[in-house]
């Protein structure tokens, strides 16, 4: 926890009226004299809920949401900003306004909301230091006051209501005179709880204006921004006082109207009270999925909505982007976006699983399928290194299971019998070593594995725990190779492949990874204990499930899970990749595979000499594959392969989302094997050049921002030729491997090379 605790003046307090879930809060100063000018000035504020922070009248941050979803239990982060250029002399005025965010909001399928809290509370200190040393602090305590503002609801999942004949900025201003406004009072609160943000903050990332305004056949005015994307519209309107606009937001249309259904009873509804004057508004205080808006009640009917008056703010934590990608092909590159787009609007400081029904939750084994994907596309070491943080909270109170979701809601939650009970769950519990993992090697960070390593060995014990006396993991439900094209829509988990196959192939990943991982980190006692696991796991498995090199359910996500791992070699792996080639072949080079395969079967391909066979698989376009949704429409990764049907109608699942970035796990092997650019060494300081075009491609371009700089392979294929130019950064090198050349390391520059290419 956070060593600064001892340190903190101010104490968490609760306004004595809830004023609709969305309090202000305020206290005027007046800054100590005689001490000469005002050096530096920091503010350091949190809440129970998520909180907005002014001074003087101008917000101390482009923060939203702050301090984000952590796991309250234990940890509640703190943010800490110069406020010096906001300083004045004499009175000060410092506001919050509280909203109830995570905390207090609804989480989950089930209605449940007060989950950590039914008090919202807010916390900030103001450190203000001058020219000859002195410092004054000035923190929430009893003193302050409480009172409305402009928001009457606010819900994450629901969505925001405002008047704004209720706005008055003068809360912010000195000489207010606090009429209608209450006390508050001191929460009991552990401030040893409080720590600082690891990861970046939730910001405004991006605007986007509508590409269409349309009336549907129901008469509804429609709103299309052309990108699925997560965050709010900015109106800016002007009407009679007390008229009211409303703004229902859904990702895709149905019959040409606004496809609600996948929301479930999310509302994901804006409702603006307008004054009479001119009005913006950002409902800063909720967060939606979505492309399209229906607008009601706006002044003078659809044809006065005038440009500028409806724009979409893209709401995202604030990564900074450092891989990209292009191909010859229009198809792919939408495809890349789309895992983009999905990601940008599912890394909202939690990696979620959606963003727009009622869920919205830190699903591990969606993190876990996808989290070399988003380390080559963001920067997302500190990101992650923060969810790590609570997953091992979680765990640490959980005796060893790393649960379905981090933070973990769902233990609050009143579960159906059907839902699986609390215990390891094969690549969902896995996330604790295959994440962690994923940013050494995009970064070459140990630090991630040090602070990892406790949480990956407590998740391997567990599992050694559960294990058969015949060494593999049989027994427990599963969720396995989950959303597996050919389950049932109503029953995601039964898929082909057999669950305990795949978690013992999980498990043995999670050891192999656990092995490396204590090498790093120089632990010879926990490297042995796990390669004993390992190795027990690697008998199990082929002591029970394969036969005559045919592994147990004959899927193709047995096969690919088993050849990615390593656990099968000799005949064995030989006849793995040629049954897998063989199966992606009877189904046509159509998906057969859900999250626990999907990650890993063009690599699967590729590793065992099938590479055209993983680039008819890639570019297939007929449902189910990656490029069924983009020939849809499709602007993010869907959650299931058909999402939307043919006949542009919403799968009748019970649940569909149109933005699920796990299935976009391919985008990491398109960089390493179609891209040809992959870490040799963790944080690439020896890179891997070694592009493999297939298909019908004839150019591919991509780049990363190594730690060590940029690093930039495109290739070009003509007249029987393959055109390679290699960007290597400083203090890194490169093994150039080229079809038909050997080997090649060549240093930082820029490198040309030309081989013949037969296609």
């Amino acid at each position: 926890m956070d060593q600064t605790a001892a340190r903190w003046t101010a104490r968490m307090i609760a306004p004595d009226d809830e004023f609709g879930g969305a309090p202000l809060l305020r206290r005027e100063v007046t800054l100590d004299t005689g001490h000469g000018a005002v050096e530096e000035a920091t503010l350091r504020y949190s809440a129970l809920g998520v909180v907005e922070a002014w001074l003087n009248g101008r917000p101390v941050s482009a923060d939203l949401l702050t301090p984000g979803w952590s796991s309250y239990e234990w940890r509640v982060r703190f943010a800490e900003t110069d406020v010096t250029a906001l300083v004045a002399d004499g009175a000060n005025v410092l506001g919050l306004a509280l909203g109830n965010g995570w905390y207090r909001g609804r989480l989950g399928w089930a209605g449940n909301r007060n989950l950590y809290g039914d008090e919202l509370g807010a916390l900030a200190e103001l450190s203000v230091r001058f020219a000859d040393g002195h410092e004054q602090v000035i923190g929430t305590d009893a003193s302050w006051q409480a009172g409305p503002g402009a928001t009457l609801a606010n819900d994450l999942y629901d969505g925001q209501t405002i008047d704004a004949r209720l706005r008055d900025d003068a809360w912010l201003g000195a000489g207010f005179d606090g009429a209608g406004w209450v006390g508050v009072h001191e929460l009991d609160f552990d401030l040893e709880k409080l720590e600082p943000y690891v990861g970046p903050p939730v910001r405004r990332v991006q605007e986007l204006a509508p590409v269409s305004v349309t009336t549907s056949p129901s008469g509804a005015v429609l709103v299309d921004f052309g990108q699925n994307l997560v965050g709010f519209v900015r109106v800016a309107v002007r009407g009679e006082a007390g008229a009211e606009v409303v703004l229902r937001h859904a990702e895709v249309l149905e019959h040409d109207e606004l496809g609600t259904r996948p929301l479930r009873s999310a509302r994901a509804t804006d409702r603006y009270l307008l004054s009479g004057g001119d009005d913006v508004f950002e409902p800063t205080l909720t967060f939606h999925g979505f492309r399209y808006v229906e607008v009601s009640g706006w002044p003078g009917g659809v044809d006065a909505i005038a440009e500028g008056a409806l724009t979409a703010i893209v709401v995202s934590s604030d990564l900074r982007r450092i891989g990209r990608m292009q191909t010859s092909n229009p198809l792919l590159d939408r495809l890349h976006e789309n895992a983009v787009w999905g990601m940008r609007g599912n890394f909202l400081d939690v990696p979620t699983d959606c963003p727009q029904r009622d869920e919205r939750l830190g699903w591990t084994g969606d993190i876990a399928a996808f989290a070399p994907s988003a380390a080559f596309l963001f920067d997302v070491r500190d990101f992650l290194r923060d969810w790590l943080v609570d997953l091992d909270l979680e765990q640490r109170h959980a005796d060893g299971i790393v649960p379905l979701v981090v933070p973990d809601a769902i233990k609050y939650f009143e579960l159906p019998p059907e839902f699986p009970t609390p215990e390891a769950m094969a690549v969902w519990s896995d996330a604790a070593a295959w994440v962690p993992w994923a940013v050494y090697e995009a970064y070459g960070d140990e630090r991630v594995l040090r602070e990892a390593f406790p949480a990956i060995a407590a998740h391997l014990r567990r599992v050694r725990g559960l294990l058969d006396e015949s060494g593999v993991w049989g027994q427990g439900m599963q969720l396995g190779d989950w959303l597996d094209p050919d389950a049932p829509p109503e029953a995601p988990h039964q898929a082909k492949a057999d669950g305990h196959v795949v978690a013992t192939l999980a498990a043995y990943q999670s050891a192999t990874i656990a092995v490396d991982a204590a090498h790093v980190l120089g632990d010879a006692d926990a490297q042995a204990e796990f390669a004993a696991l390992a190795d027990t796991l690697r008998a199990g498995f082929h002591a029970e499930y394969v036969r005559d090199g045919v592994i147990h359910s004959d899927a193709s996500a047995v096969y690919a899970l088993a050849i990615v791992t390593g656990i099968v070699d000799g005949a064995d792996l030989e006849f793995a990749g040629n049954r897998l080639a063989e199966l992606v072949a009877e189904s046509g080079y159509r998906i057969s595979t859900g999250f626990a395969g999907t990650p890993f079967v063009t690599d699967a391909l590729t590793s065992t000499g099938h590479l055209d066979a993983a680039y008819r698989l890639l570019l297939q376009t007929e449902c189910p594959s990656w490029l069924y949704p983009v020939t849809m429409g499709a602007t993010t990764i869907w959650e299931r392969w058909d999402s939307m049907l043919p006949d542009g109608t919403i799968n009748p699942g019970e649940m569909t989302s149109f933005n699920h970035y796990a299935l976009g796990a391919v985008v990491d092997w398109m960089h390493r094997v179609v891209g040809g650019l992959a870490p040799l060494e963790p944080g690439y300081a020896r890179i891997l050049v070694a592009p493999q075009p297939g298909g019908d491609l004839t150019w591919a371009e991509t780049s990363l921002e190594t730690p060590r700089g940029l690093a930039r392979v495109r290739w070009d294929l003509a007249d029987g030729r393959l055109d390679v130019v290699a960007t290597v950064p400083e203090g890194a090198e490169a093994v150039l491997r080229l079809p038909g050349a050997s080997d090649e390391t060549v240093g930082a520059g820029v490198h040309e090379r030309s081989v013949a290419f037969a296609s």
